[in-house]
């Protein structure tokens, strides 16, 4: 489904729902960041595109998702949001921005569907090793020490991190969890974001990294 089209998104919801007659859980972890860069220098375009993705189409899925767990009589959401919703990312563009939308609108959930035993807690990762990021970071060196830096535990996250915490929150076990917003960062969140300066530097310019926009 594209999580864009909210037609898709209840077709989808519908589907999962139709398997045993009710839902259970919900993992939303659809999303993304199609510009980056200074503020001054962002695509407003695919700005309004990454908002789309990370906001509009995470109000689809609760939307639809929490529909049917209140039909069943309870359920747990889980949106997968990011440490750049909390550490300021320079030049990160809307990620980090969208991301602090996805962590306000699960604990609005939260607020608002307990009394229906619905509930709803966003999972922050860190730095976590997958194709997405495995040629941009871990590649890059400046950038991979940088991580290196502002995080305690002396390895780089892992998928399985991230699931092994969505599982606990889909399960019994976290039966009295809600609104919580999780990092799974290996302790990033004590020290900052990351800084891509290196990154971005050469494709902006020094002087664009402080706001500079060439007549």
């Amino acid at each position: 489904a594209d999580v864009t089209n909210e037609d898709d998104v209840a077709r989808a919801v519908a589907t999962a729902a139709g398997w045993n007659g009710k839902l259970s859980g919900t993992v939303h972890c659809a999303g993304g960041s199609l510009t980056v860069g200074p503020v001054t220098h962002l695509d407003s375009e695919m700005w309004r595109q990454t908002v789309d993705l990370n906001v509009n189409g995470s109000m689809y899925v609760i939307k639809h998702a929490a529909r049917e767990m209140v039909r069943g009589g309870g359920g747990s959401f889980v949106g997968i949001s990011s440490i750049a919703a909390s550490n300021t990312h320079r030049w990160f563009g809307p990620y980090g921005v969208t991301k602090s939308a996805l962590d306000h609108l699960v604990q609005l959930a939260a607020d608002e569907l307990g009394a229906s035993w619905v509930r709803a807690n966003s999972i922050r990762p860190g730095l976590i090793r997958t194709d997405l990021v495995a040629a941009s970071i871990f590649e890059f060196e400046p950038l991979r020490e940088d991580y290196k830096q502002c995080t305690p535990l002396p390895r780089a996250g892992e998928v399985e991190d991230v699931a092994n915490l969505a599982l606990f929150l889909l399960s019994d076990a976290s039966q009295w969890i809600t609104g919580q917003l999780i990092n799974v960062d290996g302790g990033q969140m004590l020290r900052r974001g990351p800084d891509f300066s290196a990154m971005m530097e050469p494709m902006f310019g020094a002087d664009a990294m402080r706001g500079v926009v060439a007549d």
